[in-house]
């Protein structure tokens, strides 16, 4: 039987629009929770349903109507000490530091989890994806990742990858072949 992952990625909130590095606490704004809340019975059925850990994942899913399981190992990419902080803010205090985070695949943030590992980590998640629907609401990068593994694509590919709010990027297949369906737009655009 076929895996059918349907991995959602959250509602746009202040941090995703500041560009800040994930840090657990950031909330929906309105105008990302009205959008998830239009989007509600968008997606398909689904046997289970899994949640990155994360306030903007837990609201994007109760807004969609969706009642998950919190998964540690689809968590965000880990900043380590740049943790709530603006891309701009670190790249003009660290800019060297960004520029070597963002070139190389196996450089992490300090106190952080590099780009491979996080494709390591969520990779070891799909191999083990059971048969059937999942639906998971997940971290940008947590999407990347997984395509990056699905598609057996190089590591550097990570950050090429554009994964917009509140969109669906379906993966399904077996014996670890999968096929890609790029992300469609939920609500009224996608539905």
């Amino acid at each position: 039987m076929t895996s059918r992952l349907v991995l959602v990625s959250p509602a746009i909130g202040a941090a995703l629009r500041e560009a800040r590095f994930y840090d657990g606490a950031g909330s929906l704004d309105e105008v990302g929770a009205a959008r998830a809340r239009a989007a509600a019975g968008a997606l398909p059925e689904a046997a289970r349903v899994v949640v990155s850990p994360g306030v903007r994942c837990r609201e994007t899913a109760e807004a969609l109507g969706l009642r998950g399981v919190v998964a540690a190992e689809l968590a965000p990419l880990d900043a380590g000490r740049w943790r709530g902080r603006a891309l701009a803010e670190v790249g003009a205090t660290e800019a060297e530091a960004v520029a070597r985070w963002l070139a190389d695949p196996d450089c992490a943030a300090p106190g952080g989890e590099s780009v491979r590992e996080v494709c390591a980590r969520v990779g070891r998640w799909l191999t083990s994806a059971p048969e059937g629907r999942t639906v998971a609401v997940v971290e940008p990068e947590v999407v990347r990742a997984a395509v990056v593994h699905a598609l057996g694509l190089p590591a550097e590919a990570f950050w090429r990858l554009d994964v917009p709010p509140l969109t669906a990027t379906e993966l399904s297949g077996r014996a670890g072949r999968w096929n890609l369906r790029l992300g469609r737009p939920l609500g009224a655009d996608g539905k």
